[in-house]
């Protein structure tokens, strides 16, 4: 049974709170997992999700302020003491390279785990696999900072009624999927097209292009919203977004769920970011929370 859904492990920006872990967010996409940003606090907040560091398959950090990446190192050791066996790969800013080495070594210990840092170099691509295209595009923080996008390919969803009624059926099915056609039967007489999803992370910018980019018809966005409109000029000297800005770009970006994070502790009361966001954005809306377990949402018809 595949499984997608995003884990939140923390939801802090710069300082945590008593109810907030700095950040952490890892995403289960069938079999992969892909762990965004872990800052202090991650491995425990892992342990407390239910998850394991067993999930891990990438780990893909925007930019190397101490909220986003301070939780590398214990993630990274708790990798080698539980001798996952399967390659991590690590993703970041490639001007990053010495921080994440400094992480990565942190402290001494039995370095068991098969971690491939593969870099940012430029807009577009870093990674491909079944789960699709692993794409990173820079934005706007002061330091160097990328957002990330998984693309799945579209495919094809199978009708039973035609597969039934052309005769196919067990093996010659997938065959079919994997050649496009079976005894004369094309693939376009049993099926219908299916849109592949897409899921973006975006973290500390402001507004640029490449926010649009990412968010473009996301089915999940995994957005920062720092601070609160009446703060819109705080938010731009310091390279973040609000919340009323996040959910115009969701809106803007045909988005179908909303998952506004990383907020200042400057703010005491959830339901402010959720109102401010639900005038500009009537999709789905998540205020997330530390150990939330929020679903990517199911296919939408036609997409």
């Amino acid at each position: 049974m595949t499984v997608r859904e995003l884990i939140v492990l923390g939801t802090a920006s710069q300082v945590p709170t008593r109810q907030r872990n700095h950040n952490g967010y890892l995403l289960r996409w069938d079999g992969e997992g892909f762990l965004f940003d872990p800052g202090d606090g991650s491995q425990r907040q892992l342990l407390r999700s239910g998850a394991a560091a067993s999930d891990i398959t990438r780990i893909c950090i925007t930019h190397f302020h101490g909220d986003h990446c301070l939780g590398v190192p214990g993630i990274v050791q708790r990798l080698s003491l539980d001798r996952v066996q399967h390659t991590v790969h690590a993703h970041y800013p490639q001007s990053g390279a010495h921080f994440f080495e400094r992480l990565r070594h942190a402290s001494a210990f039995y370095d068991a785990a098969d971690v491939k840092e593969v870099p940012v170099v430029e807009d577009g691509e870093i990674a491909d696999g079944k789960f699709g295209r692993l794409e990173a595009y820079a934005l706007d923080h002061g330091i160097d900072s990328v957002g990330y996008r998984l693309v799945e390919p579209d495919g094809h969803r199978m009708l039973p009624e035609k597969l039934k009624e052309h005769g196919i059926q067990g093996p010659a099915v997938r065959t079919l999927q994997q050649q496009g056609e079976f005894n004369g039967v094309q693939l376009a007489d049993v099926s219908e097209p299916r849109k592949g999803q897409r899921f973006a992370f975006v973290m500390d910018t402001r507004l640029c292009d490449n926010v649009f980019e990412l968010a473009d018809n996301a089915d999940m966005l995994v957005i920062e919203s720092t601070y609160l409109a009446r703060d819109t000029k705080l938010a731009g000297d310091h390279g973040h977004l609000t919340a009323q800005q996040a959910a115009r770009v969701a809106q803007d970006c045909r988005v179908r769920k909303l998952v506004l994070t990383h907020f200042s502790q400057r703010y005491d009361d959830p339901a402010e970011f959720l109102a401010e966001a639900a005038a500009e954005f009537d999709g789905e809306i998540v205020i997330a929370k530390d150990l939330d377990r929020v679903p990517v949402p199911k296919r939408a018809t036609g997409r």
